[in-house]
């Protein structure tokens, strides 16, 4: 996740994000980034950490009255405006997840990349981000590509990619893994493919044996 958005370090090959190279500064306000820990200051009120991040993504005086705009809607687009003037060390935990992905949608995003972003959280809050997600999606047009090693969460994406130890088990949709697999759910959909990597890896071993 942190090499499409260009901060890993020591990456091998080429990544090409949106037709550029990643972590090109021209993508800066392309993709927004929320990481698995909510990155904001838990001293600063919600509309002071977006202030603060929407400064560094667009500095300058003669700014001052898009950033404004920006940061406003996004606190608005997170459902927190009765929040805004809370500290952040004071919100609950999924309030917190809500000021980071506020953070990321300051830009105006055309990709969100969010790692694991409902570790931690309750059903309830996270039936609640999920449903964020989708309006994002939705009424942005934004591509959201979400991390989360939970399964029925993987059912509320479009397109999925199963990795298993840095491999790629599967892409494809819900509903064709689930057909491929002869299974009902992603999770089981998942172990099969898992189960079938190890008896193909297994295979040349055992003929090597006999």
């Amino acid at each position: 996740m942190r090499s499409i958005v260009g901060t890993q370090a020591k990456v091998t090959g080429t990544l090409d994000v949106l037709g550029l190279p990643a972590g090109h500064p021209a993508l800066r306000s392309r993709i927004g980034y929320v990481t698995q820990a909510p990155s904001v200051y838990d001293d600063l009120s919600v509309r002071q950490n977006l202030d603060y991040f929407a400064a560094i993504l667009d500095p300058g005086r003669a700014a001052a009255d898009r950033r404004h705009e920006n940061v406003t809607r996004a606190i608005s687009d997170v459902d927190l405006a009765s929040h805004a003037d809370a500290l952040a060390g004071n919100l609950s935990g999924g309030q917190r997840n809500r000021v980071s992905l506020a953070v990321a949608l300051l830009g105006a995003p055309e990709l969100l990349v969010l790692d694991e972003p409902t570790v931690g959280l309750d059903p309830v809050l996270r039936r609640d981000l999920w449903q964020l997600f989708h309006t994002i999606a939705a009424d942005r047009g934004a591509t959201l590509l979400v991390s989360s090693h939970v399964m029925d969460e993987a059912e509320r994406c479009h397109r999925l990619l199963l990795m298993r130890e840095g491999e790629i088990l599967a892409d494809g949709t819900p509903d064709a893994l689930r057909t491929r697999t002869g299974t009902d759910t992603v999770e089981a959909a998942f172990l099969h493919l898992v189960d079938e990597a190890i008896a193909a890896g297994r295979r040349p071993h055992e003929e090597t044996a006999r």
